[in-house]
């Protein structure tokens, strides 16, 4: 799986890189970044979809 991040909807909540910081940063003002880059690795997949499933603007797909 892979993560896509629209930068254009988040608003720097912080819930991903709370739910998945082996995932997930931010940036010098708060926005998310993503650490992880290609493909995620299996182990870090569940805390991926959580975090995806946790933001309130759903600026993080998930693809297969």
């Amino acid at each position: 799986m892979r993560i896509e991040i629209d930068h254009a909807l988040c608003t720097g909540h912080g819930r991903c890189y709370e739910l998945a910081p082996a995932v997930f940063g931010d940036d010098d003002e708060g926005y998310t970044v993503l650490l992880v880059t290609g493909e995620v690795p299996a182990e870090l997949e569940p805390l991926a979809r959580r975090a995806a499933l946790n933001c309130p603007e759903r600026a993080i797909s998930v693809v297969d």
